[in-house]
């Protein structure tokens, strides 16, 4: 290993632009930290400006290059870190640092790694943020932060042993994206675009709901095996774990809440970020304070998920809240869905859902396993804790 400053390890370590041009539609994308994702940007709600203006800020440098390590400088710091791996065909603002590493000392992905490793993100936060509202680095002073890095050859294969653990879990996780559409697509068609004779139906007579409203449990940040599963967790079909914070033990598990939720209920969230869906298939915690659990009673679990998912945008409106987003479970309960006559179609439906569910949850077990190696093996591997095999 050997210790060096960041600046001397760099060619560039600067960040976007300090001012933010007017929007202009349909232009040139002007990247965030709010549009930032885990490997790259998301362009869905990114601001876009002029041609004239975007050409005036990357004449200033705030276009990164490839092989440049892109990091959350301001805000949720070091939440995003990524190393750019196409040209950009946008532009950043200062709440994004563009760090530059000289090719002959340190590798891109092994420098992206670096900012990923607990042990670091920890000295980072307690000694170079500055900001008297937004947290943000201060780039001045974390220029000299010293670091130790091993030779380039190690990085190399240091960056190739993580690396191959997140593409395989990026593999699993489009599998499960392509899964859901398909489900997605057969509901669509067999009981939207095809659809036969429906009656309607209140949802009350359709579900036994589970609410868990109330007092707060006593609850953790250490983990135990009984996760509470609160709204930023929803959203996708299978519960994302990784985002949960809180956790219970198992007297409180078993005794402070009304009910758990049995395998493949919808769980839908009814404050603050309303309307969220996630079915409960790793059976692992329960249901916090903010989300209910619908348990099907004589009708099929896979499409009162499907047909709630595509309800969403109506179930949404059903907020109360002046301050808060808030759906009452009274309101839902009145609320009448479509129930098809054709009991062989949601036969069939049943028996292709649960399919692709089963896949779904056991790609799901094996993402949680490689996370979990990937995040015990990256501090070890950076500290030099654990060393390579060179050839």
């Amino acid at each position: 290993m050997t210790r060096s400053t960041l600046d001397s390890l760099c060619e560039l370590i600067t960040d976007g632009a300090h001012k933010s041009p007017k929007e202009f539609p349909n232009g040139i994308p002007m990247m965030s930290v709010k549009d930032m994702t885990d490997k790259s940007f998301s362009y869905d709600n990114c601001k876009t400006i002029s041609t004239e203006d975007a050409h005036e800020l990357i004449a200033g440098g705030c276009r990164p290059k490839i092989g440049d390590v892109l990091i959350a400088k301001d805000g949720s710091v070091l939440k995003h870190v990524f190393t750019v791996k196409r040209p950009a065909d946008y532009v950043l603002l200062s709440s994004i640092a563009i760090i530059r590493p000289k090719k002959d000392k340190l590798i891109s992905e092994y420098l992206e790694y670096m900012f990923k490793n607990p042990q670091f993100k920890s000295m980072v936060l307690s000694s170079f943020l500055g900001g008297s509202g937004v947290p943000r680095i201060v780039l001045r002073d974390f220029k000299k932060v010293i670091i130790d890095v091993p030779p380039l050859q190690e990085q190399k294969v240091i960056a190739e042993v993580l690396s191959s653990l997140d593409d395989k879990i990026e593999l699993l996780q489009k599998q499960n994206e392509t899964l859901e559409a398909l489900a997605q697509t057969l509901f669509r068609q067999w009981f939207i675009e095809e659809a036969d004779d429906v009656d309607y139906s209140p949802l009350g007579n359709l579900v036994e709901i589970i609410d868990n409203r109330g007092k707060t449990p006593p609850w953790q940040q250490e983990e135990t095996e009984y996760p509470l599963i609160e709204v930023n967790a929803l959203g996708e079909r299978v519960v994302d774990y990784t985002k949960i914070r809180k956790y219970v033990d198992k007297p409180t598990f078993e005794s402070w809440f009304r009910g758990h939720p049995s395998k493949y209920a919808t769980l839908l969230s009814t404050v603050g970020s309303i309307g969220e869906f996630s079915m409960y298939l790793l059976e692992r915690g329960t249901i916090a304070q903010n989300v209910i659990a619908l348990e099907a009673q004589g009708l099929s679990k896979f499409y009162l998920y499907q047909v709630m998912c595509y309800l969403q945008k109506e179930i949404k409106e059903f907020n109360i809240g002046s301050v808060q987003p808030s759906i009452k479970v009274s309101h839902l309960k009145n609320y009448k869905i479509p129930i098809p006559k054709n009991k062989q179609a949601i036969s069939h439906f049943d028996e292709f859902s649960k399919s692709i569910c089963d896949k779904m949850e056991n790609n799901q077990v094996q993402i949680q396993t490689l996370q979990h190696t990937r995040d015990s093996l990256l501090p070890k591997l950076m500290s030099g804790q654990v060393r390579v095999k060179l050839d």
